[in-house]
């Protein structure tokens, strides 16, 4: 982000508020939805981030540290509504009818299909260890800065949850080799 940008918002100027928040509105989305894995839930904590930015903003002590910021106030939402809401909603994809032009994509489609209900089993804390440390590339202390936790604990969260989602998927490649017949 410009510094000067986000110093200017910090001292009320609107214009430079609002350019801020379309410039970060995608990116919280899209670790907002990776968390929560619903769409109107995502939308909703982006929403209450960009709020709470505007509110907040003044008391900003490091501009240059704006985007981690904003991802510290987008995680805070999104696992404020995740722990409200326990259960995990399933999102309805659609998928084209036409068959897919090669086996390598039917592969990958199947590949992700699996990944994405093992990532779906992980709980709201372990979803955002792994979306800001694959998705953003934060380190582990600034994950630990983001989720207000001690870099220990984000490792071992990060550990915990790669454990389960490796579990998750061997789980199914074991119903899927049970349903073909074929010995896992």
């Amino acid at each position: 982000m410009d510094r000067e940008l986000v110093e200017r918002a910090q001292r009320g100027d609107r214009e430079a508020y609002e350019t801020l928040a379309r410039e970060s509105a995608r990116r919280l989305f899209l670790v907002c939805h990776r968390v929560l894995r619903d769409t109107d839930l995502a939308e909703d904590a982006v929403q209450r981030t960009l709020v709470e930015m505007w509110r907040e903003l003044p008391g900003l002590r490091d501009p240059d540290r704006f985007e981690a910021w904003t991802y510290r106030i987008a995680m805070r939402f999104s696992l404020a509504e995740a722990r409200r809401d326990r259960r995990i909603k399933s999102s309805v994809r659609l998928l084209p009818n036409d068959p897919p032009e090669a086996p390598d994509k039917l592969a990958a489609l199947s590949d992700r299909d699996a990944l994405e209900r093992g990532f779906r089993r992980l709980s709201p804390d372990h979803r955002a260890v792994v979306v800001l440390r694959y998705f953003v590339g934060l380190s582990l202390e600034e994950i630990g800065g983001v989720v207000g936790a001690p870099t220990g604990t984000v490792a071992s969260r990060l550990h915990y949850a790669l454990r389960d989602l490796r579990a998750a998927l061997e789980a199914d490649e074991g119903i899927v080799h049970a349903r073909k017949g074929v010995p896992a």
